[in-house]
């Protein structure tokens, strides 16, 4: 009896034991079908990748055909690049076929450029082939670049002219510097300073006109490639063209600064001579206030003067003539100055005067006879 039920376990046993080196079998065979079509690639190449290395890749989440096919190429091109470097850069971020792609091309074009240095070039956001590329094949960069808005650079010569310049820059890659280097951005505007400063320094405007190589060769002589990704090894002057006057046009609008200026310091002194005339006539009024104080105290003085026996009759009259007079002055000087009074009506008043005087005179020497 034990032994009957010891042989239905065994078998079971063993059934489970078939099933399962089955499943194992099924899964490296699906393993080794998935993987074959690559390991035969790299195999037929002579870019040896095992397939402990492929499965290792499916583990890492690593895109196992982009690192055969980029070994394969860098293989067939004389490269020695391991597999491990291909799989680090890829888990990095890194764009592979990009950098094996650059690495060939510097290759054929007998620049000194290292893996290392590609990928470092590649991960800091550089288009690394690109960088080969424009190295061997120089590019020209439009100064300024159309594609922010701007068509010319606008400079202002001594003479107050302007001039609009374009500038085309001819650039190869230095791939030394390409990491830590200025971009294009930093160049054009170099470029664009230099223009400015060269056209400024220019005496008047139709000096530029009749060299405009001498914008090219003061720009040159700068040196403004240093710490930039490129080497400059040319820079033409496309077009020069006349813009504003720009110096009338400051001179129009410091003339109409100093238009206002004056406007106002007029302003300020008809404001002050407003508020002076208003105290005089203020100070004119309290003047003639304090006179007709005076003249209301004169009668009392008078006639204090009655009492004590300091003024006689013939004072009084005498002093009352002299008040006529000067009356007759102020109203003869008003006359004549609103055309009232002619120079003849003066004179004939000033005999009427003197007539006057005269009798006056001879009736008070026949006075005195009779008084003898």
């Amino acid at each position: 009896m034990v032994i009957l039920a010891a042989a239905p376990i065994t078998g079971v046993l063993v059934t489970g034991a078939l099933v399962f080196c089955g499943i194992i079998a099924l899964v490296f065979l699906l393993i080794i079908v998935s993987f074959f079509n690559l390991w035969l690639q790299a195999k037929l190449s002579r870019a040896d990748v095992g397939f402990f290395e492929l499965i290792g890749m499916k583990l890492r989440k690593v895109d196992s055909r982009i690192i055969v096919l980029s070994r394969i190429t860098a293989v067939q091109a004389g490269l020695t690049i391991t597999t491990r470097e291909l799989e680090s850069h890829y888990l990095a971020g890194g764009r592979v076929p990009n950098v094996v792609r650059a690495l060939i091309a510097a290759d054929r074009a007998n620049i000194k450029l290292s893996f290392k240095t590609a990928a470092a070039i590649d991960l800091a956001g550089r288009d690394i082939l690109e960088a080969v590329q424009t190295s061997v094949n120089p590019k020209v960069i439009d100064c300024p670049d159309p594609r922010k808005g701007k068509e010319t650079v606008d400079a202002v010569a001594q003479d107050g002219i302007q001039l609009k310049a374009k500038a085309r820059v001819t650039v190869r890659s230095n791939i030394d510097k390409i990491i830590g280097g200025a971009t294009e951005e930093t160049l054009i505007a170099r470029v664009g300073e230099g223009i400015v400063t060269t056209i400024g320094s220019a005496v008047n405007h139709k000096s530029v006109l009749e060299n405009p190589d001498n914008i090219s060769r003061s720009v040159l002589a700068k040196g403004l490639d240093a710490g930039t990704a490129f080497e400059i090894l040319s820079i033409d002057i496309a077009d020069v063209d006349v813009g504003e006057n720009i110096g009338a046009q400051l001179q129009r609008a410091q003339a109409e600064a100093n238009k206002e200026t004056a406007k106002a310091e007029a302003e300020k002194r008809r404001a002050m001579a407003v508020a002076r005339e208003q105290e005089m006539k203020a100070l004119v009024e309290e003047n003639r206030a304090k006179v007709v104080l005076a003249e209301a105290e004169v009668p009392m003085a008078m006639a204090d003067a009655f009492r004590k026996g300091n003024l006689g009759i013939l004072d009084y009259y005498k002093m009352k003539n002299i008040v006529a007079d000067t009356t007759m002055r102020n109203a003869m000087a008003d006359a004549f100055r609103k055309g009232n009074l002619g120079i003849l009506d003066y004179y004939k008043m000033k005999n009427i005067v003197a007539d006057t005087t005269m009798r006056n005179a001879i009736a008070g020497t026949g006075t005195t006879k009779k008084e003898d």
